[in-house]
Formats: C-alpha cells, sequence, structure tokens
C-alpha cells in the first residue's frame, strides 16, 4: 500500500510541478510527471527531510522537498528538451 502511495504522491507532484510552470491541464505530460515526480519526491523529499533533522518519517518538510524537487526536475527537463530540439 505505501509504494502505491509513493506512486500517486510522485504522479501528484509532477502534475502539479508542470502546472505551476505554466502548462494547462490538458497539456500536462502524465509520463514526464511520474517520471520528475517519482525522482523529485525520492531525492527533494529525502534531501529536506533529513536536513530538517526528521529522518525518514512522512512530515510536511519532506512533502514540500517532493514538490520543489519535482519542480527542478521539470524545469531541467524542459531545458534539455529545448536544448535538443535547436541542435
Amino acid at each position: 500500500m505505501l509504494i502505491l502511495a509513493i506512486i500517486v504522491f510522485g504522479l501528484l507532484a509532477g502534475g502539479l510541478a508542470q502546472l505551476v510552470l505554466g502548462r494547462s491541464m490538458r497539456d500536462v505530460n502524465w509520463t514526464i510527471a511520474i517520471v520528475t515526480g517519482l525522482v523529485g519526491s525520492f531525492v527533494g523529499g529525502l534531501l529536506v527531510s533529513l536536513l530538517a533533522g526528521d529522518g525518514l518519517e512522512l512530515r510536511p518538510s519532506g512533502l514540500i522537498g517532493s514538490f520543489v524537487g519535482a519542480l527542478l526536475l521539470t524545469l531541467a527537463w524542459g531545458w534539455w528538451d529545448k536544448r535538443r530540439g535547436a541542435a
């Protein structure tokens, strides 16, 4: 059940990151959303939770870090796509 919750939260974090960056709900790429959400959740959530001293428990600091990690990865992914498309 925990794995399913992590996947769903990663999907939501990745989708929300794309919405914050200006995509409409219809234009959200859900494949990119789940990848950036899961990786961002793992890296950002883990990093912020450890820096905040919360350990590996589910805390608000980890949830915020998950979103920020997904946001940064979505920005990087967009930058890479534009750079690759221009070449």
